[in-house]
């Protein structure tokens, strides 16, 4: 792997095929979020998400159109309990954009897979019990969890890194993203600057630790 972990923005990530990720935007998500991008990168995909969008759009339509332009799909749904902040509320975000995958894959099949992901086993076809008979992938939790469900997932692609492979890349992303964050004067991991500079930097560092 190369000595310096955090690459310019202004590097040209390859046009690979696209996984959308539909994660939950909080730190206490940050671990998961990391492995994700690690493990994702490492399967030759790129990751999309709606911290790309910029304001101003009509945020359904590029959600959609976002979802649309991707080969592969990830739902997380793991944040199923109430948010305490007040008014307490339940995130539907997650389910609402699983949704929005589930009909243009019912709308076109064969050009899209999505899949969803949980940290408890059985707590989705309670939460959402429309998914019954889908098959669910349960990481626990872990960084290790959501590398081993991914190969679960994706086992028919390409490329197979190992979950050693994917936590490497993962352990360096943990280490660069407080140089990520400066560089882009960034608040929060979350932000669309810091998603780029991760995921040029995961790809960089999964082309020089894969085979490919």
């Amino acid at each position: 792997m190369p000595d310096q972990g955090v690459v310019d923005h202004s590097s040209i990530i390859p046009r690979l095929p696209g996984a959308f990720l539909n994660i939950p935007y909080d730190l206490a998500f940050q671990n998961l979020y990391l492995a994700y991008i690690a493990g994702i990168t490492a399967f030759g995909l790129r990751p999309r998400a709606t911290i790309e969008i910029p304001g101003g759009a009509r945020r359904l339509d590029r959600i959609f159109d976002l979802i649309k332009s991707c080969r592969y799909s990830f739902h997380d749904l793991s944040r199923v309990e109430l948010d305490v902040r007040r008014p307490a509320t339940p995130r539907f975000n997650m389910p609402f954009e699983l949704g929005l995958a589930v009909a243009w894959d019912k709308l076109n099949a064969g050009r899209h897979v999505w899949f969803v992901l949980e940290e408890k086993s059985r707590r989705v076809h309670k939460s959402l019990s429309d998914l019954g008979g889908t098959d669910d992938y349960i990481h626990g939790g872990k960084p290790q969890g959501v590398f081993r469900e991914l190969g679960n997932a994706l086992v028919r692609t390409e490329h197979q890194p190992t979950v050693q492979q994917m936590t490497a890349i993962y352990k360096r992303l943990v280490e660069v993203l407080a140089e990520i964050r400066r560089r882009a004067g960034a608040q929060s991991p979350f932000e669309a600057r810091v998603f780029a500079d991760l995921i040029v930097t995961s790809r960089a560092l999964a082309d020089n630790s894969l085979p490919r």
